[in-house]
């Protein structure tokens, strides 16, 4: 990632953190997948008009021409043509559908949106027509506001210049909704040109609601203009474009607080979104392990307050923890970051603890393993860094052994960039973990190579519970620097 996006990301997390961000996803997000973008969508219906859309730019003008001269029939089937059959989204949509953004507004008629947060197992809410405000879905996860229509209506999409002036008349709620937005959340566009034709009367709204002194600092990706561009066929023409540009960057930043974050290849927004991402990740961790009243030469008392008071000051450096419930341990979890929050309420939250017990009755026709296995597999990647504690479970025997569950869930960490921290003074599979890691440290801990000292102080048969503490703690902030 360049440097020069470093304060973007950085304000960007932040806001993430806060839950006040929104997307807005123009129709360059869905042309990775496969879908049209505007001038490909209508450039057979500039053809029936005499006119070429490679010299357009006004293209909802263009439509309206089209229905003035005929009707509506031929716009709309293109739209359910182009956009009804499947196309699987973006990396880019999954990396956004797997942050905690409540918030989406596109000017597309596509499913990506809604896909992506389905595959990631995200309830979401879909307004499309004015009656959809009239209720909403109960503990969804995000609500996707499709302003200008959707797929499985096209004859209501808005796509000519009509559409436009009358769009006040009868979709007053998305109006509303949108303005309440622009003031109180973040927005990042994504998928805009500085031709879209969306682009113009979406940041005009902006001009309504806006505080010059006091408004919220909004995000744009913008790519600069090359030759082999559309219209940009010689150095004349790439420095008019250049100029148009840098006007309309200073216009964004002075008139609406939109800054233009200017990228040379459209892979940037993906290098951008993984560092968004990467670094949300950390500041939530997840705790593995287990224990069937084997805690070595800790013993049940000493073992749990130090999981306890090792909880409870994660929570108090304003961190997330995900738990599973593990035997031994969960509770101890739970008690320490909860002792963290009753302590303090109005600055700690309960949202900082994510407990996710593992289901305990298999449904019919399924294997109890194959279930925690496929659980594992959606609640770890939610974190950027794994802890690991003790981890011995009985065998069907009565013996102690160790608990593979516990590997498993450092295997599926490695696989999703998840960055572990194996307590071995702890023992058990604790301490089998960092001998996997001992074997090739960079293999498991690139690029934090530093790492692999401040682990190898936790394996020590003397090392007080306090040191670990200090130690697990210290990590976790340098991991976040």
């Amino acid at each position: 990632m360049k440097a020069e996006f470093e304060p973007f990301v950085r304000d960007f997390v932040n806001h993430l953190r806060d839950n006040n961000v929104a997307i807005f996803a123009g129709a360059g997000l869905s042309k990775a997948a496969g879908y049209v973008n505007w001038k490909e969508l209508l450039e057979e219906i500039a053809e029936d008009v005499g006119l070429k859309i490679e010299l357009e730019e006004d293209l909802i003008s263009l439509a309206q021409y089209h229905v003035n001269q005929n009707n509506r029939h031929k716009i709309n089937q293109k739209i359910l043509d182009e956009f009804v059959e499947g196309s699987n989204p973006t990396e880019n949509h999954v990396i956004l559908s797997r942050l905690p953004i409540a918030t989406y507004w596109t000017t597309n008629y596509d499913k990506l949106l809604e896909d992506s947060l389905a595959k990631n197992h995200k309830r979401y809410d879909v307004k499309i027509r004015e009656t959809d405000f009239h209720h909403s879905i109960h503990r969804r996860d995000a609500v996707i506001y499709k302003m200008h229509g959707d797929v499985s209506n096209p004859s209501e999409a808005v796509i000519t210049k009509e559409d436009y002036e009358r769009y006040y008349l009868y979709h007053n709620s998305f109006l509303t909704a949108l303005n309440g937005d622009l003031t109180t959340k973040t927005f990042l566009f994504l998928g805009f040109s500085f031709t879209d034709p969306n682009i113009t009367y979406i940041i005009s709204r902006l001009n309504n609601v806006i505080d010059k002194k006091s408004s919220r600092q909004h995000y744009l990706f913008l790519k600069r203009p090359i030759i082999g561009d559309s219209n940009i066929t010689n150095e004349a023409e790439l420095d008019y474009a250049k100029t148009k540009q840098r006007l309309l960057i200073d216009d964004l930043k002075i008139r609406y607080n939109i800054k233009a974050l200017l990228i040379d290849e459209f892979s940037e927004i993906t290098d951008v979104l993984k560092e968004i991402e990467r670094r949300y990740k950390k500041q939530t961790i997840f705790i593995s392990g287990s224990s069937c009243g084997e805690y070595g030469r800790f013993g049940e008392k000493r073992a749990t307050d130090f999981i306890h008071n090792l909880t409870k000051q994660i929570i108090q450096k304003s961190y997330t923890i995900v738990n599973g419930f593990g035997v031994g341990v969960g509770s101890a979890v739970i008690n320490g970051a909860l002792d963290a929050i009753d302590s303090e309420p109005q600055k700690f939250s309960d949202s900082q603890l994510v407990m996710k017990p593992f289901p305990q009755f298999v449904p019919e026709g399924k294997n109890i393993q194959e279930l925690w296995d496929a659980y594992r597999k959606r609640i770890i990647p939610i974190a950027g860094i794994a802890i690991f504690v003790f981890g011995n479970k009985k065998d069907t025997t009565g013996n102690v052994v160790l608990a593979d569950g516990v590997k498993k869930e450092f295997n599926i960490a490695i696989e999703n960039g998840v960055i572990p921290i194996p307590i071995a003074a702890t023992g058990y599979m604790s301490k089998e973990i960092f001998d996997i890691i001992s074997e090739d440290s960079s293999k498991y801990l690139a690029p934090y190579d530093w790492l692999w000292k401040e682990l190898c102080q936790m394996n020590s048969d003397v090392i007080s519970e306090d040191e670990i503490i200090d130690k697990v703690i210290n990590i976790i902030l340098k991991l976040n620097k």
